[in-house]
C-alpha cells in the first residue's frame, strides 16, 4: 500500500466518521424540535447559523488550510464538532433556540473544516496526469460520505427513540472523540501546506472557471434543499402521517442511493472534460421538481409523485454533484488547492443556506409544490451557469 493511499484512506475514514454525526445531528434537531412543537420556519432559523458559518468557514479555511496544512484544519473540524455535540448533552431546560443555533453554527464551522481539508487532500494525492483516477477518487469519496450521512439520518432516528435526544449527541460526541485521537496521529503533517505563504487576499478565486462552477453550484445545492432539509420531512410527518423512524428510515435509504450512484457517476458519465456535460445534466433535473410539483397541483396520488419523483430526483442530483465535485479539484490549482476549493465550498455554503431558510419560509407559507417550483428553477439557472464553463484543458487557473 502506498503512503498515498494510506492517506487517501485516513481521510476518508475521518470524512465517514464525521458524516455519520453530521447526518444523524440533522435528523435529531429536526424530529425533535418538530415534536416540541416547533414550526417548520423555527426549525429552518436553528439552522441558519450551522450554514451561514459555512460560507465563512470555507472563505477563510481555504486559506487556513493552505497556511497551516490540510491535517490540522481537519483536526480542528472532528474537534469542533465534538464541541458542538457536548454543548447540546445538557437539561432540556437549557436547548432555547439562541443555544441550539449557536450549537449548530460551530457544527457547521466544523463540517466545512472537515470537508474542505478532504476534497483538498486528495488534489495532493493524484498527478494531474491521472485525471481519471482523480474523478474516480473524488465520486467515492463524494458518494461513500453521502451513503453515510445517510446511515446518519437513519442513525439520528433510532438514537433519539433509543436514548433520547441528550443520550444520542452524548453517544456520538464519544464515538468521535475516539476517531478524532487517531486521526492526531495517522495524519500526514503539513499535507496541503502551500510552499508560497498565501495572502488572505487570495481567498477570492480570480479563476474564471472556479467562478462560474462555483455559482452554479450555488444555485445547484440551493435547489435541492429548498425542499429537502425542512419541507419534506414535516411533510412526509404530517400529510403521510409517517412516524420518526418511517421519516428517518426513507430518508436514510434516500440519502445512501444518493451516496451509490455518486460514486459510480464516472461509470455513467464517461469522460469528463468540460461544461456539456454538466449543462446536459443540469437540464435534465430541473425537469423533476417540476414534474413533481405538476403532479401535486393537478391532484395525482401524493405518495407516488413525491416517492417516485424523489428517487429520480436523487439519480440525477447525484449525477450533478459528482461532475461538480471532481471539476472543482480538477480546476483547483497544483499549490494551494484547499483556497479554491474552500472558495467553491462556500459558494455551496451559500446556496445551502439560500435553500434552507426558503425551504422552512415557503413550505410554511405556500407547501412542498411552491418549493419544488423554486427547485426547478434554480437548477435551470445552474444549467444556463454551467454554459459558461470552459474545457478542463482550456481553463486556467
Amino acid at each position: 500500500m502506498t503512503a498515498a493511499i494510506r492517506q487517501y484512506l485516513v481521510i476518508t475514514g475521518n470524512y465517514w466518521a464525521f458524516t455519520l454525526t453530521d447526518g444523524a445531528l440533522r435528523m435529531l434537531v429536526v424530529l425533535h424540535f418538530h415534536q416540541l412543537g416547533y414550526s417548520p420556519l423555527e426549525i429552518a432559523l436553528l439552522f441558519i447559523f450551522y450554514e451561514f458559518f459555512g460560507v465563512v468557514t470555507n472563505l477563510v479555511g481555504g486559506y487556513l488550510g493552505a497556511r497551516w496544512g490540510l491535517n490540522r484544519t481537519m483536526n480542528i473540524g472532528l474537534f469542533l464538532q465534538i464541541a458542538a455535540l457536548a454543548m447540546l448533552a445538557v437539561p432540556a431546560a437549557m436547548l432555547t433556540v439562541p443555544w441550539v443555533m449557536a450549537a449548530q453554527a460551530i457544527s457547521g464551522i466544523a463540517k466545512d473544516l472537515n470537508k474542505m481539508s478532504a476534497k483538498s487532500g486528495i488534489k495532493l494525492l493524484v498527478p494531474d496526469e491521472r485525471q481519471g483516477t482523480l474523478y474516480k477518487w473524488v465520486a467515492i469519496l463524494t458518494g461513500s460520505k453521502n451513503t453515510l450521512k445517510g446511515v446518519g439520518f437513519f442513525l439520528g432516528g433510532v438514537l433519539l427513540m433509543a436514548a433520547g435526544f441528550k443520550g444520542a449527541v452524548m453517544i456520538m460526541a464519544v464515538a468521535l472523540s475516539l476517531v478524532w485521537l487517531a486521526s492526531l496521529f495517522l495524519l500526514g503533517q503539513d499535507l496541503g501546506k502551500s510552499k508560497a505563504k498565501p495572502k488572505f487576499s487570495e481567498i477570492l478565486s480570480k479563476s474564471r472557471a472556479i467562478n462560474v462552477l462555483s455559482a452554479a453550484r450555488m444555485f445547484l445545492f440551493g435547489a435541492r434543499d429548498v425542499w429537502f432539509v425542512v419541507a419534506l420531512p414535516v411533510y412526509l410527518h404530517t400529510v403521510f402521517g409517517w412516524d420518526f423512524w418511517k421519516v428517518g428510515g426513507f430518508m436514510a435509504t434516500w440519502i445512501i442511493g444518493y451516496g451509490f450512484i455518486q460514486t459510480i457517476a464516472p461509470k455513467i458519465t464517461g469522460t469528463m472534460e468540460g461544461r456539456q456535460p454538466a449543462v446536459l445534466w443540469a437540464a435534465a433535473l430541473a425537469l423533476v421538481p417540476a414534474a413533481i410539483a405538476a403532479g401535486l397541483t393537478v391532484g395525482w396520488s401524493p405518495q407516488l409523485v413525491v416517492i417516485g419523483g424523489l428517487l429520480l430526483f436523487g439519480v440525477l442530483f447525484a449525477i450533478n454533484s459528482s461532475l461538480h465535485s471532481y471539476l472543482i479539484v480538477s480546476y483547483a490549482r497544483a499549490d494551494g488547492a484547499s483556497l479554491d476549493v474552500g472558495f467553491y465550498y462556500m459558494s455551496n455554503a451559500a446556496g445551502r443556506l439560500l435553500g434552507t431558510l426558503l425551504s422552512g419560509w415557503v413550505y410554511q407559507a405556500y407547501g412542498l409544490a411552491a418549493c419544488l417550483w423554486i427547485s426547478a428553477l434554480l437548477v435551470t439557472v445552474a444549467a444556463l451557469m454551467s454554459v459558461l464553463l470552459p474545457d478542463r484543458r482550456q481553463a486556467t487557473v
